[in-house]
C-alpha cells in the first residue's frame, strides 16, 4: 500500500493530491484512488486493474487496454513502479504504455515512454515522442531520490 500527500502551486494554480495505490510485490498496480483539488475543484478517480483492463470511475476504457503502467503528474514515485518492475541490465533499454494521469489539466491518457539503465542507480526516463528527459537517480529499493528540477529526497523518516 503506498499513500502519499502533495500540496503546491504551479503557474496560476494552487493544487492538492492524496493519492493511494494498491500494488502486488512485482510493483504493478492493482488498485488506485486519486482526490485532488486543482484552485478549489475538487476530483477523484478510482482505478481498478482487472486482468488486461482498466476500470476507471466504474466503467472499463477500451482505450486504455494493455496497459501495465500508471504515471501520476506531480508526483516521482509512480516512475518507481517501472524501474523496480521492468529489472533492466546495466545499457538496457525498454519502451513502455502508461496511463497518465495529468492531475493540474484534469486528463487521463495512453502515453508511451522509455527507461534505459545508465548507471547502477541510474535511470534515464523519456517521453516518446522524445519532448522530455531525465535521468533518474534512485536509492537501493528503487526509489527516485532525484528528479533534476523536479524533486530531490531531503529526509527520510
Amino acid at each position: 500500500m503506498v499513500d502519499a500527500n502533495i500540496i503546491g502551486h504551479y503557474e496560476d494554480k494552487i493544487y492538492t493530491l492524496d493519492y493511494h495505490l494498491k500494488i502486488d510485490e512485482h510493483w504493478n498496480v492493482q488498485h488506485l484512488d486519486l482526490e485532488y483539488a486543482v484552485n478549489d475543484v475538487i476530483k477523484r478517480i478510482k482505478g481498478n486493474k482487472i486482468e488486461n483492463d482498466w476500470e476507471i470511475n466504474g466503467s472499463v476504457k477500451n482505450d486504455f487496454q494493455g496497459i501495465d503502467y500508471i504515471d501520476i503528474s506531480l508526483t516521482p514515485f509512480t516512475n518507481t513502479l517501472p524501474i523496480n518492475n521492468l529489472n533492466l541490465e546495466m545499457g538496457e533499454s525498454t519502451d513502455i504504455k502508461v496511463l497518465y494521469f495529468d492531475i493540474l489539466n484534469d486528463a487521463i491518457k495512453p502515453v508511451n515512454q522509455n527507461y534505459s539503465k545508465t548507471k547502477a542507480l541510474t535511470f534515464q526516463y523519456k517521453n516518446i515522442p522524445k519532448d522530455f528527459e531525465a535521468d533518474l537517480e534512485v536509492d537501493s529499493l528503487g526509489l527516485v531520490v532525484n528528479y533534476p528540477g523536479l524533486f530531490t529526497k531531503v529526509a527520510e523518516i
